[in-house]
């Protein structure tokens, strides 16, 4: 099952979010805080959403399988709001079940019923497994468009040269 989190899920969000950088060999460069997930997906400003997979196991219970976390942006050349999706994760155990296939095919629901031009993410170059994943499902990388980023300490000196 797929549902829009709630405000009680921001603890699993936040594990989640932990495991993926595990997976993604960067353990230690997650510093947001549960109260920093409440406040981008629930807060008064609210810059994102998030999905949430659930299992339902043999006996009823329900346990979290995965999450899809988004923002909305813009395309100028599209002249429509799109979605990046930050974040697409699926615990180890639940993987090979259809829950990645079924937070994507909610995803591009909520682009298509919004009028979205886009749905677009980044996949780190080594991961290829998710590589193979995304052009299963019809999806394609872009080519000639290399990622920048300023962060940390680097964008706090460039704001004050400016």
């Amino acid at each position: 099952m797929i549902r829009p989190a709630r405000p009680d899920d921001v603890d699993t969000i936040l594990d989640l979010v932990k495991e993926l950088a595990a997976y993604e060999r960067a353990p230690d460069s997650v510093k947001s805080s549960e109260s920093d997930f409440h406040e981008a997906l629930f807060g008064t400003d609210a810059v994102a959403s998030a999905l949430i997979a659930e299992h339902e196991g043999a006996d009823g219970r329900r346990e979290v399988a995965g999450f899809a976390l988004w923002f909305r942006n813009f395309s100028t050349w599209v002249g429509k709001p799109g979605m990046y999706l930050e974040d697409l994760y699926v615990r180890p155990a639940f993987r090979g079940h259809g829950y990645g296939r079924a937070l994507l095919g909610e995803l591009a629901r909520i682009a298509n019923d919004r009028g979205y031009g886009r749905l677009e993410w980044a996949v780190l170059d080594w991961n290829t497994p998710a590589h193979g994943f995304y052009r299963a499902l019809g999806a394609a990388p872009t080519t000639g468009w290399t990622v920048w980023r300023l962060a940390g300490a680097d964008l706090e000196r460039f704001a004050d040269r400016v």
